[in-house]
């Protein structure tokens, strides 16, 4: 929990300006801050509580060309950055964190008012330089892995997400070559196949993508990551762009839990 100190409070002022600084110079976010001890507080433990549920499955590529490299990396102590899970291209699941836990993935991130999508989320590193078709024992493997996390929790079936819908000015993973309907048609994530029907008439497309879970202050970059998930190298007028949102705001009412 973030400390609570008088507005009015030099410390308070520095603290929060050197903790914005920090969170828009860095990709991943600084670990959880330990909490103050001068507080004149009464602990009393209740014993009405349980672990952190994640509501996101967040995907990733590492943008290296070996999962040795992406693990390095995840693991790194003085990196400040980890995931979940990552999948190699063999389709071996290296489990990082444990789930209850917070990693650092998510990074300076927006997706349906979360603004701490760490908090909110499982992350999932694929092992995959970003240029090169995701391999199959990869994808079959990340399959297996929503289906045993869907085991235990009922994360919405629309919250399987890229790392660029929810930082659309930072990143682009994971890439234009990720199979995004193959996924949706085994119940993770959302998809509508080409051209769907017409959007009704005053349909708005920014609002639409807010409803999606975009975040409407960068209408811009929210509509750039649209079409990277959605679209990906088929070209389109805004008049279809607003058709698939359409369809896929209805998909997104009817999808069930996984």
């Amino acid at each position: 929990m973030t400390p609570r100190f008088p507005r009015s409070s030099r410390p308070y002022a520095a603290a929060i300006i050197a903790l914005l600084g920090a969170l828009l110079a860095a990709c991943a976010p600084l670990p959880p801050q330990s909490p103050q001890t001068t507080l004149a507080v009464k602990r009393i433990a209740s014993p009405n509580f349980d672990q952190r549920r994640p509501n996101l499955v967040l995907l990733h590529h590492t943008g290296s060309d070996a999962a040795a490299r992406g693990l390095r990396t995840l693991t790194d102590p003085t990196r400040k950055v980890s995931a979940h899970y990552l999948i190699g291209r063999d389709g071996v699941i290296y489990q990082l964190v444990e789930e209850n836990a917070r990693a650092w993935h998510a990074g300076v991130s927006w997706w349906g008012g979360t603004t701490d999508v760490n908090s909110a989320s499982l992350g999932i590193e694929l092992d995959n330089n970003g240029n090169e078709p995701f391999a199959d024992a990869q994808i079959d493997a990340l399959l297996a892995l929503l289906a045993d996390i869907g085991a235990r929790y009922a994360i919405p079936g629309a919250n399987v997400i890229g790392h660029a819908d929810v930082a659309p000015t930072r990143k682009a993973d994971p890439s234009i070559h990720f199979p995004w309907k193959k996924l949706a048609d085994a119940g993770f994530g959302l998809w509508c196949d080409a051209p769907p029907a017409s959007a009704p008439p005053g349909f708005d497309l920014a609002v639409a993508l807010t409803a999606l879970g975009y975040n409407p202050a960068i209408p811009e970059a929210a509509r750039t990551a649209f079409r990277l998930h959605f679209v990906q190298d088929r070209p389109t007028s805004e008049e279809e762009e607003k058709a698939l949102a359409y369809c896929l705001l209805q998909k997104k009412a009817e999808v069930a839990p996984f």
